[in-house]
């Protein structure tokens, strides 16, 4: 009777906090009448671990949490780290433009980010801060480059239409390129180097400590070979 009544109470709490995240979610989204916005049939509820969230991984969907770096270009050195329960990435570039300022105390200038980044609102605000911008509007295939730039760009073209031929222009490739040689392989290190696949935590909190011990080790090793080559 006891675990009866436990598991009746951990079920009410799940279904609460079901509810509250999608209120909150249609507030972020400015959806009329979110505080009465409903969970989805299909909107489920980790006992395990109630704080991460279900994402698309490379073998199927996950239970798990979205690890952020940036990485300057000299020594791969993280300058930035950052773990958020967002599935994807379009509502991190500015976040993490402000933590690497917090985190390493420089200004950025200059941003290489995938197409997971990109979208006007993000494009635009990056821009008013003089942030010199290399964001990917579409998926490309690996050791393809994009195609070159051809004709004057029209008049009507969105802030997105001249991102994307920003980097069909010679000199935006060659910048572009050169992140395959930057954040790429950091996290090829962390995985095949350090062993780190998976987070051994539960909890938001604990997951960012994990992450920032994770990404603090990847600069001490970093910074020893350096000074031992």
């Amino acid at each position: 009777m006891e675990r009866r009544e436990q598991r009746l109470q951990r079920i009410a709490e799940a279904k609460r906090e079901l509810e509250e995240r999608a209120r909150s979610e249609a507030e972020e989204k400015q959806e009329p009448q979110a505080k009465q916005a409903k969970p989805k049939p299909k909107d489920q509820h980790n006992f395990t671990d109630p704080e991460s969230r279900i994402m698309k991984g490379p073998d199927g969907f996950v239970q798990a949490y979205n690890a952020q770096i940036a990485v300057e270009p000299a020594l791969q050195l993280i300058v930035g780290q950052a773990v958020t329960q967002q599935a994807n990435d379009k509502k991190q570039l500015l976040p993490m433009i402000g933590t690497v300022r917090q985190q390493s105390g420089q200004k950025v200038a200059e941003v290489l980010a995938d197409s997971g980044y990109c979208s006007e609102e993000n494009l635009r605000k990056a821009a008013n801060k003089k942030i010199d911008l290399y964001v990917a509007t579409g998926k490309q295939k690996h050791h393809q480059p994009p195609p070159k730039a051809r004709g004057r760009i029209p008049k009507s073209a969105t802030i997105v239409d001249r991102m994307k031929r920003k980097l069909q222009t010679k000199g935006g490739r060659a910048v572009y390129a050169l992140r395959k040689t930057i954040v790429e392989p950091v996290f090829g290190q962390i995985k095949q180097a350090q062993g780190f696949r998976q987070f051994l935590l539960r909890g938001y909190e604990k997951v960012q400590g994990e992450w920032a011990l994770v990404c603090t080790t990847h600069n001490l090793l970093k910074i020893y070979r350096a000074c031992t080559a």
